[in-house]
């Protein structure tokens, strides 16, 4: 497995350009050239049953029809009075407000009820086939309503056991503590040491 500092240009499999500045961010001096997926390549099916899984499945799709490497992740946030959900449905379960819409659901739970954590699952892939996956998350809970301006998706109500909102934190403290960050150092570390 190649070490991560031989990889030059890589795809990421997204189109969502809040997952874009923070992967440039996590990935900044690694020697990486992050490239966002072209318009043509048509989005691989999620229909995994775990994060691991739909990250494995969209990078590797984005490998082949690219001919590069190619990065994606799959997360979610789980609120445990709910079953975990929404999980590995979190982009997918509204046709609403994401955010807006699990705060409706999750309304008439007490504070006590709120706990919930953040999950992701990171995926490297190659168009020979190879792939190494790995995974972060981040306990909180739910907030009682969006607060901050910063991140995208669930980071307005997702609520840090010191109070503050995802969104509320600024970019280098939510790469070192949230989920997608985690996660990412734990795909690097993986690299390194099948690389030694």
């Amino acid at each position: 497995m190649p070490h991560e500092s031989s990889l030059a240009t890589v795809v990421l499999a997204t189109r969502n350009p809040g997952k874009l500045a923070e992967f440039e961010r996590l990935l900044a001096g690694a020697g990486w050239t992050l490239l966002p997926m072209p318009a043509d390549l048509p989005p691989a099916p999620e229909d995994g049953d775990t994060y691991a899984a739909n990250a494995e499945a969209k990078a590797r799709a984005a490998a082949l029809a690219s001919g590069l490497p190619a990065l994606a992740d799959d997360s979610g946030i789980e609120v445990d009075a709910l079953g975990g959900f929404p999980g590995i449905r979190s982009a997918r379960w509204t046709d609403g407000d994401p955010p807006a819409d699990l705060l409706l659901r999750a309304a008439a739970l007490p504070p006590e009820r709120r706990s919930a954590r953040m999950r992701a699952a990171i995926a490297l892939a190659w168009p020979d086939g190879r792939c190494v996956v790995a995974e972060g998350s981040v306990e909180g809970g739910l907030a009682a309503a969006p607060r901050g301006s910063t991140g995208f998706g669930y980071d307005v109500i997702f609520e840090l056991p010191d109070g503050r909102t995802m969104a509320e934190v600024g970019d280098a403290e939510k790469d070192r503590i949230a989920h997608r960050g985690r996660a990412m150092r734990a795909l690097l570390a993986a690299l390194r040491e099948t690389a030694g």
